[in-house]
């Protein structure tokens, strides 16, 4: 049977182990050649082509519920549920999501974007399952970084107090190695540990205790640790913790060993309660170049498949607004120790990794774990540190509780950088970063800023390390700069709260807000092939707005058109509306932004389009609602 025929998952089922291993092979082929194409993650799905196979070979999708953490681990899954004659428009405008989506597919059973969430959907479905009398499995995947978001553990620990509760948690282990000794051990181990004898003996292991003279009903101390070190005699250090948790643990597995797997997962579908399969794979397996280099083949643009390099630009392009935060970020930490950076496993993407090869001792990385992030960088605040947090602004709305109680509660000088702010493209929905300003600017003690460029962003930077009377953010785009000069030091600070005016007008006040300043300034040019004069203001500030500014010049141009990446409800142009209203300043007022719908995944640009924020929309727009009076600029 060749891939291309498999339209439902159950087709595999009774195929041999020779012939889901050509399957395995044909999946890696399609997968390295799509993501080769068009970009995406590679690493993960590659590491876990085996474990999918296995484990779909005891499952019936058309009733049975996989949930997997992280989506972009899941790119087998997809191939195989009947998507792999589109696989090819992978991440692409109108085509195969990068992620999992509950509208895409029947056999997508849960959305995955941010990580740490399979366990807790699971379980939800599982009770869910019992409360209706229904008898389907439930599957949680989930890898081992994701294992440390905070939500997981909680998952897990209640799931673990549910002993009647029927569920599978698969932890797809990508960094252990399995030597065929631990291998062999640990299957000799399960195996006798999960014959109907052994469970017997464990189920009953104190009832045993209670029948040896002079012990009866009371147990000592010693004998406590004796029953609890009887109990943990076959399992690993991992299997002791998860099952002192509440769970039966099985494993290690060879995560590319089908007949092992197979043979895994069948066994666990018989245990009852929650039971935890720990299956150990290689990250980019298949892919030499993938093995050898985890971190840099998680995901990756457009590549040349036989050397693995990415595929070279047409033309030569600005720094990256990540590599020029990291680059001044570093140039402060040389004179400054108190900087420490801290990322929740996005070193790499955030540029961070610059600071930690020059720096080590002033970079703090806690993995998946955004809350801890947060609240850690209160704490290192309080001893006068400088923290300055590196995460997505997707990801940062996992701790918002955390920045309300721990930093601007207690007016802490915690420097938020937010990589990825606005539009980011093929990722979707789950990754775009538009709710900050709405989410940021409501908080007491916070001041939120971004730069209309790279070269106000290196200032922005000093502006954050500098800033000390509570938390400051700083929002900034995915991708490259505009190739605007930019300074090796000696940057100096913006004034809290100051814009600027870049273009003077009498006709029209268009304010812009971080990377749409640009936008504002192109469509103020086609306007004025209109014989429209456009004010342009640069505002820097969402919080503190600058008042002074923007209100006199509100009132004498008398109409205003505000211009932001991120959502309108709430937005920058809510905060501009709010201040008019405060001060009684009565104008129109345009607001363009992201309306009230969900961006999918597609090029940027792309995306600008559907939204009507490229600068010709902009200018028509802007015409279309001001017409009266500006058609009466031209008389």
């Amino acid at each position: 049977m060749h891939l291309s025929e498999i339209t439902h998952p159950k087709q595999l089922q009774g195929l041999s182990i020779h012939q889901l291993e050509e399957i395995a092979r044909q999946i890696r082929e399609k997968h390295l050649e799509t993501v080769a194409t068009s970009g995406g993650h590679l690493g993960p799905g590659l590491g876990v082509v085996e474990l999918t196979l296995g484990l779909y070979q005891t499952l019936n999708l058309d009733r049975d519920k996989v949930i997997w953490d992280v989506g972009h681990q899941a790119y087998p899954h997809k191939i195989i549920t009947g998507r792999y004659h589109n696989f090819h428009t992978l991440r692409q405008k109108d085509g195969i999501a990068g992620y999992l989506k509950r509208c895409e597919s029947k056999y997508d059973h849960f959305g995955a974007g941010h990580a740490s969430t399979s366990i807790s959907a699971g379980l939800g479905m599982a009770l869910g399952r019992d409360m209706k009398g229904d008898n389907f499995k439930v599957v949680s995947i989930i890898g081992d970084g994701a294992l440390t978001g905070g939500m997981a553990l909680e998952a897990i620990n209640h799931a673990g107090h549910l002993p009647k509760t029927n569920m599978l948690v698969v932890l797809n282990d990508n960094e252990m190695s399995i030597s065929p000794n631990v291998g062999a051990i640990s299957r000799y181990l399960n195996k006798m540990r999960l014959s109907p004898p052994m469970q017997f003996l464990q189920d009953n292991l104190e009832e045993q205790f209670k029948q040896i003279p002079f012990v009866g009903e009371t147990f000592t101390p010693e004998m406590e640790r004796l029953k609890g070190g009887m109990k943990r005699l076959a399992v690993s250090k991992v299997g002791a913790v998860i099952e002192e948790l509440g769970f039966t643990y099985m494993g290690p597995v060879d995560g590319h060993n089908l007949e092992e797997l197979i043979t895994t997962f069948k066994q666990a579908h018989q245990i009852p309660g929650p039971v935890l399969v720990h299956v150990a794979t290689t990250k980019g397996k298949g892919y030499a170049v993938a093995e050898k280099d985890k971190v840099s083949y998680h995901a990756q643009n457009p590549f040349n498949l036989a050397t693995g390099k990415a595929l070279p630009a047409s033309k030569p392009k600005p720094p990256k607004y990540s590599k020029v935060f990291a680059h001044t970020l570093v140039k402060l930490a040389e004179n400054n120790p108190k900087i420490i950076g801290i990322t929740a496993a996005m070193a790499t993407g955030t540029g961070l990794d610059k600071l930690h090869a020059k720096f080590p001792k002033q970079y703090i990385d806690v993995g998946i774990a955004e809350q801890h992030a947060v609240t850690l960088a209160a704490g290192l605040a309080c001893e006068g540190m400088r923290p300055v947090v590196g995460i997505y602004s997707t990801f940062l709305q996992r701790a918002y509780d955390q920045i309300i109680h721990d930093v601007c509660i207690q007016k802490l000088p915690v420097f938020f950088c937010l990589d990825r702010a606005g539009i980011v493209g093929a990722d979707g929905p789950t990754h775009q970063g538009m709710y900050d300003i709405a989410y940021l600017r409501c908080i007491p003690n916070m001041v939120v800023m971004a730069p209309k460029d790279e070269g106000e962003l290196q200032r922005m930077v000093v502006t954050g390390i500098e800033y000390r009377d509570g938390a400051i953010a700083m929002r900034y785009p995915r991708g490259n700069g505009y190739g605007v000069p930019l300074m090796e030091e000696g940057w100096e600070a913006i004034p809290i709260g100051k814009g600027e005016i870049l273009r003077h007008g009498d006709d029209v006040l268009i304010l812009g807000y971080g990377s749409m300043v640009n936008s504002a300034m192109q469509t103020a040019e086609i306007l004025s092939e209109h014989g429209i004069a456009a004010t342009v203001v640069n505002a820097r500030f969402v919080k503190p707005l600058d008042t002074e500014l923007i209100l006199p010049l509100a009132q004498r141009i008398g109409q205003v058109v505000t211009m932001e990446e991120g959502c309108l409800m709430g937005g920058f142009g809510s905060a501009v509306l709010e201040a008019f209203m405060d001060n009684n300043v009565l104008v129109p007022v345009l607001r363009l932004g992201v309306p009230d719908k969900l961006v999918d995944h597609a090029k940027p640009d792309e995306s600008k389009v559907d939204l009507g924020l490229t600068p010709s929309q902009m200018a028509e727009r802007i015409l279309q609602s001001f017409k009266p009076k500006l058609s009466t600029v031209n008389v």
